[in-house]
């Protein structure tokens, strides 16, 4: 059975103490952060030091930032690459596992007006690799791992499937930097979402989990039994966080999901 997480924003309660609280008694074992721009990840260490001491479960950080590291001005990834740093040392500070998050989010798509970006394939590419290997090395000597998520085409125009993380995270050839895979990003850009899973297993750090319509599991037609399938064959021992919009009562919905994914397989 797969360790089950539930992002923090979407718990009850004020501290997270009272979300561990709530989050264990719906049958989730950890809460995946958050982590803001604006170094207001790094002003919350005595917080989450805090939290660690009472028990509290973190072991994933998820990016919440306005821009990222393959931003198009430069000032603004140098930006990003710096926030990102940070966040990667607080992360090791609470031992938690590492930091996940895409290269870019609403940035451009090359399936909306003027479909095509300012820069070309090749400086996209140039962007990538330099940024994922700057912050692989600082998570290698932080001892944490980064993770790229692909991002569905409407989102992000530079890695929408798995196999391009892959050949992005094989020619930096840094083991602290794997894939952060998303269950909706992957059921809009996968022909074959579980062959994509075991195609990349060596490459998959850390799993998030929603519906194909970004709502809790449950609400949508994702075959979450073959996603998570595919999961169990690959030996994942990491955590399945839930990262997803809640339809209904958010309470009972977010109470819903440890219980609806262990009927699925998970």
């Amino acid at each position: 059975m797969l360790k089950t997480a539930c992002q923090e924003q979407l718990l009850p309660g004020d501290t997270l103490q009272e979300k561990r609280a709530f989050a264990q008694d719906a049958g989730y074992d950890a809460v995946e952060l958050r982590s803001k721009g604006d170094f207001h990840f790094r002003d919350r260490l005595p917080e989450l030091k805090q939290a660690r001491a009472d028990g509290v479960v973190m072991p994933t950080v998820c990016v919440d930032m306005l821009h990222f590291f393959a931003a198009f001005d430069d000032g603004l990834r140098r930006d990003a690459l710096e926030q990102m740093k940070s966040q990667l040392s607080v992360a090791a500070e609470i031992g938690a596992l590492g930091v996940r998050t895409p290269a870019s989010y609403g940035m451009f798509s090359r399936r909306l007006p003027p479909f095509e970006p300012t820069r070309t394939e090749e400086q996209d590419r140039e962007v990538l690799l330099s940024g994922l290997s700057e912050l692989g090395e600082h998570a290698r000597r932080e001892g944490v791992t980064l993770c790229l998520e692909p991002l569905n085409r409407y989102e992000d125009h530079m890695v929408n499937r798995l196999e391009q993380a892959v050949d992005l995270i094989r020619t930096v050839g840094l083991d602290s930097v794997r894939i952060g895979i998303d269950s909706y990003h992957m059921n809009i850009e996968e022909a074959d979402p579980p062959a994509s899973i075991l195609a990349a297993a060596l490459c998959i750090g850390h799993a998030q989990v929603s519906d194909s319509n970004r709502f809790q599991p449950g609400a949508g037609h994702l075959d979450r039994a073959s996603w998570a399938g595919a999961l169990h064959s690959i030996g994942y021992a990491g955590h399945l966080a839930a990262e997803c919009r809640l339809t209904g009562d958010p309470v009972a919905a977010v109470r819903s999901i440890p219980a609806f994914l262990r009927r699925s397989g998970a």
